[in-house]
C-alpha cells in the first residue's frame, strides 16, 4: 500500500499511477522519474504487454531500484483497455484511494498530477485532464491530427449527449470506489474508445466528472499506437451507443407526454 499524501494537493489518500506500455523502452524511465519527482508519495504500476523491445526488462530494473514502482507482465498485446482493466484490478485489490491513468510517452506531464489530484480533494469523483477546456492546449501535433481529435470529441458530445469536452482523453484520476462500481469486466472496448466507455459509465452511475486543463505534448520518441482499426472501433461503438441513448431518451419523452 502506498503512503498517504501530505495534503499539499488537497487530497488525503493513497495514489497509484497505472502506465500501460508497449515498446516504450526509451520513454518509461524518464516518465517514471518525472512522476515520482512531481508526486513522491505515489506508487507506479507499469503494465507491459510483452514488449519485444525490452520495455519489460527496463521496468523490472526500475522496480528493483525503487519500492514505489511495480510491474505487471502480460504475455500479449491485448489493447489499451485490457491493460488498464488489469491494472485497475491490481490497484483495487490493494485498496488504493486514487487510481490514475497516464501514458508512457511523455504526452501527459506528470507535473500536472498534483493539480488533478487536488480536484478529488475538492469533491470530484473522476478528473479528466482535458486538452479542450479553457487553459488546455496541444503542442507539436500537426493541424490535421488535432482536427481529427477535436472532431471526434465533438461527435461524441453530440451523439451521446454528454457535457464533456475531451471524453477521449487518457490522462485521468479516479476515486477507487468509482472503479469498483463500473463493472470493468463488462467493458469490451480495447482501444481509445475505452476512455469514452468509462466516461459514460461514470456519468450514468451519478459520479461527479470534472475536466481540468492540461498541456498535451506529442511524443518525441517512438511511434503512436493509434491506428485506423482503433479509430474505426471508436466510431462504430460511439454511433451504436449514441443511437441507443437517443432512443432511450425519445422513449422517455413519449412516456412523459402520454401521462
Amino acid at each position: 500500500m502506498a503512503n498517504r499524501q501530505d495534503g499539499s494537493t488537497g487530497w488525503q489518500g493513497a495514489a497509484l499511477v497505472v502506465i500501460p506500455t508497449y515498446n516504450e523502452r526509451d520513454n518509461i524511465g524518464p516518465i517514471v522519474e518525472r512522476l515520482l519527482t512531481a508526486l513522491p508519495t505515489a506508487h507506479v504500476l507499469i503494465v507491459d504487454d510483452g514488449s519485444p523491445d525490452g520495455t519489460g526488462a527496463v521496468a523490472d530494473e526500475l522496480a528493483a531500484e525503487d519500492e514505489r514502482v511495480h510491474v505487471m507482465h502480460r504475455v500479449e498485446k491485448a489493447g489499451l483497455g485490457a491493460a488498464y482493466v488489469a491494472g485497475f484490478d491490481w490497484a483495487l485489490r490493494r485498496e488504493y484511494d486514487a487510481i490514475i491513468e497516464m501514458d508512457a510517452d511523455g504526452s501527459h506531464a506528470p507535473e500536472d498530477l498534483p493539480r488533478l489530484l487536488g480536484q478529488l480533494g475538492a469533491g470530484a469523483d473522476v478528473v479528466i485532464g482535458s486538452r479542450y477546456v479553457p487553459g488546455g492546449r496541444v503542442v507539436n501535433w500537426p493541424w490535421y491530427r488535432e482536427a481529427v481529435s477535436r472532431g471526434a470529441n465533438l461527435y461524441t458530445r453530440l451523439a451521446l449527449g454528454v457535457a464533456v469536452n475531451d471524453s477521449t482523453a487518457g490522462y485521468r484520476v479516479y476515486r477507487g470506489e468509482v472503479l469498483e462500481k463500473l463493472r470493468l469486466h463488462d467493458v469490451a472496448s480495447a482501444g481509445y474508445c475505452f476512455q469514452v466507455d468509462l466516461t459514460l459509465r461514470a456519468l450514468d452511475a451519478g459520479f461527479r466528472v470534472v475536466e481540468a486543463p492540461i498541456t498535451f505534448i506529442d511524443r518525441e520518441v517512438g511511434e503512436s499506437k493509434m491506428s485506423g482499426s482503433i479509430a474505426r472501433e471508436a466510431l462504430v461503438r460511439m454511433t451504436k451507443w449514441g443511437l441507443r441513448r437517443r432512443g432511450a431518451q425519445l422513449r422517455d419523452l413519449v412516456r412523459q407526454i402520454r401521462r
